[in-house]
């Protein structure tokens, strides 16, 4: 069995999608502000309120679905995801804005529960880690490619356009998910289960201890990163005078270093993670906590660059963590993970707001730094959440899923 790369490229442009949209209000604080006759703050609350949505009906949601063929229900949430893009772009009003995401809200935590399953069965035994990083690099170009370029077109042409394009860049994804994924139907235990264990099994999963520490390291990191980052246009304006393609071309330089790092990190992936995980988080609480005083455009331009390179590298390793932690139970595992990862968008964006809109805007790097280093600590004294090899279950899954084609 071999990588199928045409499939993984699908995924990974199909999570470039949902990043991307999920994100771009970050860069658009001040054009859908004026747009709709809102607070910079209030638009920050977009992202809480999507995560808090996508949060609470991804494990009810996942576990409803998993008598579903998954190639099937994959198409569906890209399909979902185009039609809530159409209804953000053409919303006459800040509330039906607020709707209109939160349908795709709905969709996102079932969308990230399947595909790193279904990027595990798309890879042969001992290289999941690898297929997964191949996947996450859609991630990456959401931050290096999507976001700015997103940015600099809503300051451009307005920010309709640019949530327009990404429901043309679904409708696409949805064609290619259509012709290029494998059928694949669910696993036996999955469609003999009755829907109430399915919601056991995936309340249950936090029983695993080192799914449990996986998901409380996940909120911690996402929790500071998202204070901070939600808010990156008015901290960098505050910090460095950067504005308009200025701020378009930062988002770019944090996007890109941030796809280098996942490059070179990549190969380490299926290897020693806990270590280069301790780093990276390390590093990133740090580049954060350089932030808060006001250093001029030079200092706050390598302090967010060293931010973006170190952080974006990280999720792939968290994702990967995930179907290594509990493989007899992938699809529970990444539920709950997702479930981890929305409570921390929801939560940093939340007091980002809170604290924007009390004046301490300057606070927040010291904020995500506190968080982010906790999480580091207990990335070291959490033993077992990163393991370094593929457990000898989890090659018995792969080929207990391959023969389920």
């Amino acid at each position: 069995m071999r990588l199928n790369r045409p499939a993984l490229v699908v995924l990974g442009t199909s999570t470039f999608c949902y990043v991307t949209a999920e994100t771009l209000p970050v860069g658009l604080l001040p054009q859908i502000s004026a747009g709709l006759n809102v607070t910079e703050a209030q638009v920050g609350l977009l992202l809480t309120s999507y995560a808090v949505v996508a949060g609470l009906s991804t494990i009810p949601l996942t576990a409803l679905t998993m008598r579903l063929p998954r190639h099937k229900l994959l198409a569906a949430t890209v399909a979902i995801f185009v039609v809530s893009q159409v209804a953000a772009a053409l919303a006459p009003t800040f509330l039906i804005l607020v709707l209109s995401r939160l349908i795709c809200a709905l969709a996102h935590g079932v969308f990230w529960s399947v595909i790193g399953p279904i990027t595990a069965r798309l890879a042969p035994p001992g290289q999941v880690g690898r297929a997964t990083s191949l996947v996450f690099v859609g991630n990456s170009l959401a931050i290096v490619l999507g976001v700015p370029l997103g940015t600099a077109l809503g300051q451009w042409l307005g920010w309709r356009l640019s949530i327009g394009l990404m429901a043309v860049a679904g409708a696409i994804c949805l064609v290619a998910l259509i012709a290029l994924l494998p059928p694949m139907q669910p696993l036996p235990r999955d469609r003999a289960a009755s829907l109430g264990r399915q919601l056991r099994d995936a309340v249950l999963i936090l029983r695993n201890s080192r799914v449990t520490g996986l998901c409380v390291i996940t909120v911690l990191l996402v929790v500071g990163h998202f204070a901070a980052y939600t808010y990156i246009a008015p901290l960098v304006r505050r910090d460095a005078g950067l504005d308009g393609a200025a701020l378009s071309a930062l988002l770019l330089g944090y996007g890109a270093v941030g796809l280098v790092g996942n490059y070179v990190v990549g190969r380490f992936v299926d290897r020693r993670p806990g270590p280069f995980v301790v780093g990276l988080t390390a590093v990133t609480a740090v580049s954060m906590a350089l932030l808060a005083p006001v250093l001029g455009p030079v200092g706050t331009i390598a302090a967010v660059l060293i931010w973006g390179g170190a952080f974006n590298a990280i999720p792939v390793f968290l994702g990967s963590a995930a179907l290594r932690v509990a493989p007899a139970s992938r699809d529970a595992a990444s539920a709950v993970y997702v479930v981890a990862f929305q409570i921390g968008i929801g939560s940093g964006s939340f007091a980002g707001e809170r604290f924007v809109s009390a004046g301490h805007l300057g606070s927040l790097p010291v904020l995500g730094a506190v968080f982010v280093l906790v999480a580091c600590l207990l990335v070291v004294l959490w033993r077992g959440v990163f393991p370094n090899r593929i457990s000898a279950d989890d090659h018995r899954e792969t080929e207990a899923a391959a023969a389920a084609h």
